[in-house]
C-alpha cells in the first residue's frame, strides 16, 4: 500500500509540474538549464571517480563480507563501544562525499550491520573528512572548525544510538532472520587477504576523489585575472565564486565564465596544504596503483564464481542507486535556480532559532560537493549570515541532500529515513543556535 501511494504521489507530482508551470518563462527555462548543468557537473566530475568506485565497493561488501562476522562487529548485539567508534570516525579515513559513502551504507546494512551503527557512519562518513575540516578551520575560523568536528563525531553516535533505540523492534526482528540463514561456505581466502582487497578499493576511491585545496586564477583572453573558488564545471562553462574583489565585483560574487574566454589557470596552495595538493596533482598514479594492486589480488585469490556474484551485487546497487542520484541532483540544480542567493542569506540571518532551523532545512535539502560549501558560506557569511546557521548547515549538509534521501530511503525505507533526517535537520538546528548564542 505505501508503494502504491508513492507511485501516485509521484504521478501526481508529475502531473502538477506538466500542468502548471509555463516553460516559456525565462525564470522556467533558467531552472531548467541549471538542472541539467548541475547534473552534467555532477556526471563530469563525480561519477567516474566517486559514484563507480563506491559501487563496486559496495557489491564486493555484499559478495565477500561473511554476515555473522558483520553481525559480531557492527550488529545490534555488537560491542557498542566498538561498533559506535568505528562507524564514527570513519570520515576520518575515507574523506569522500556522501556519494560515495551511500553505497557503502548500503552495503553493510544489506550484510547485516545494525541500524545504529550503519546511520553512525552514514552521518559521519562525509562529515569529517579531515581536509574540509582544516580548511572550514582556516577559512570560517577555528571556531567553526572545532565545532564542526565535535559536532560531527558526537552527533554520530547520538543519531546512530537513537535510530537504533528508535527501531528496536524492527532491529531484533532482523536480527532473528539474518541469524537463520545458512552459513556461507569458508572462503579460500585468509582474512587479511580480503583485508587487502578492501584496503586497496577503498584507497583507489580515497585518491580518485581527492579534492583540491587550492584556489584557481584564471586569465581571461582580454587580460582580466580572477582568483576564484570554483564551484562547478560543465563542458562548456565553468562556474566560480571571487576570492578577491574584481573591478565593480565584490569577493564572493559567482560568475559563469565560459571556457572559450578563458586564456589559462593556475593553482594557488594555501599555506601549510602543499602535501594536499601535492596529493591531488598525483591522485591518479596513486588511485591506479591502488587499483593494479586490487585486480592483481583478484586474479590470484578470488574464484570465478565469487566474481560473478561480484558483479551481480555492483550491478544490483547501480540500477537502484545511480537513478535516484542522478534524479536528486537534478531536481537539486532546479530548485537552486529558482532561490537567489540574498534571499537565504536573509532567511538566515543573525542567530536565531528559526535562522538555524532554515540553515539546518537548507543544508538537509541541498547537495554539496566536497569542500564547495566552505567557499559558499564565506560568501553566504559576508551577506550576513549568522555563525551559529553557518555551523548548522555545516553540521547538516554533508550527510543529507536531496540525492541522498532518495538513497537512503530506498535502502532502509521512508519512515526510518524520515526520522533519519528529521534526527540530523534537528540537532544541527539546535547546535547552531547554542553555538550562536555562546560562541559565535
Amino acid at each position: 500500500m505505501k508503494k502504491e501511494l508513492g507511485i501516485f504521489l509521484l504521478l501526481l507530482a508529475v502531473f502538477l509540474l506538466a500542468y502548471c508551470v509555463d516553460f516559456g518563462s525565462a525564470g522556467a527555462q533558467r531552472a531548467i538549464h541549471e538542472g541539467f548543468a548541475m547534473l552534467q557537473w555532477y556526471a563530469r566530475n563525480h561519477t567516474l571517480a566517486c559514484v563507480v568506485p563506491a559501487m563496486f565497493i559496495a557489491g564486493a561488501i555484499a559478495a565477500f563480507f561473511s554476515p555473522a562476522a558483520v553481525l559480531r562487529h557492527l550488529g545490534p548485539r555488537a560491542n557498542k563501544v566498538e561498533a559506535y567508534a568505528v562507524a564514527a570516525t570513519s570520515g576520518t579515513v575515507l574523506a569522500v562525499c556522501s556519494c560515495s559513502v551511500l553505497p557503502m551504507f548500503a552495503g553493510i546494512y544489506r550484510v547485516g550491520a545494525g541500524l545504529g551503527p550503519a546511520a553512525a557512519f552514514l552521518y559521519s562518513g562525509p562529515a569529517i573528512n579531515v581536509m574540509a575540516i582544516f580548511l572550514t578551520a582556516r577559512v570560517l575560523g577555528f571556531d567553526l572548525g572545532v565545532a564542526r568536528v565535535v559536532g560531527s563525531i558526537g552527533f554520530a553516535v547520538v543519531i546512530g544510538a537513537l535510530m537504533a533505540a528508535i527501531f528496536r523492534k524492527d532491529e531484533n526482528a532482523r536480527q532473528a532472520a539474518a541469524v537463520q540463514l545458512p552459513a556461507p561456505p569458508p572462503s579460500r581466502r585468509r582474512p587479511w587477504q580480503t583485508a587487502a582487497f578492501f584496503t586497496a578499493t577503498i584507497l583507489f576511491l580515497v585518491f580518485s576523489d581527492w579534492a583540491s585545496p587550492s584556489e584557481t586564477t584564471i586569465e581571461k583572453v582580454d587580460g582580466t585575472r580572477l582568483r576564484v573558488a570554483v564551484l562547478q564545471e560543465t563542458r562548456d562553462a565553468l562556474r566560480v565564486q571571487l576570492e578577491q574583489p574584481a573591478g565593480d565585483l565584490r569577493k564572493g560574487s559567482k560568475l559563469d565564465l565560459p571556457k572559450r574566454e578563458i586564456a589559462a589557470t593556475s593553482k594557488v596552495t594555501p599555506p601549510g596544504y602543499e602535501w594536499a595538493a601535492w596529493m591531488h596533482g598525483h591522485r591518479w598514479y596513486l588511485a591506479f596503483g591502488c587499483l593494479a594492486a586490487a585486480l592483481f589480488m583478484v586474479v590470484r585469490w578470488f574464484e570465478r564464481g565469487e566474481l560473478r556474484e561480484w558483479m551481480a551485487q555492483t550491478w544490483t546497487f547501480t540500477k537502484s542507486i545511480v537513478p535516484l542520484l542522478f534524479g536528486g541532483v537534478l531536481v537539486t540544480g532546479v530548485v537552486g535556480a529558482l532561490i537567489p542567493e540574498a534571499w537565504v542569506a536573509g532567511w538566515v540571518g543573525g542567530n536565531g532559532l528559526g535562522a538555524n532551523v532554515v540553515a539546518s532545512l537548507i543544508g538537509a535539502l541541498w547537495y554539496f560537493a566536497t569542500l564547495t560549501e566552505i567557499p559558499i558560506l564565506e560568501a553566504l557569511l559576508g551577506l550576513g549570515m549568522g555563525r551559529g546557521p553557518a555551523l548548522a548547515l555545516l553540521l547538516a549538509g554533508p550527510a543529507l541532500s536531496l540525492p541522498s534521501i532518495a538513497v537512503i530511503g530506498a535502502v532502509i525505507g521512508a519512515k526510518k529515513t524520515a526520522v533519519f533526517a528529521l534526527l540530523v535537520v534537528v540537532m544541527s538546528a539546535l547546535a547552531g543556535w547554542v553555538f550562536g548564542a555562546f560562541g559565535g
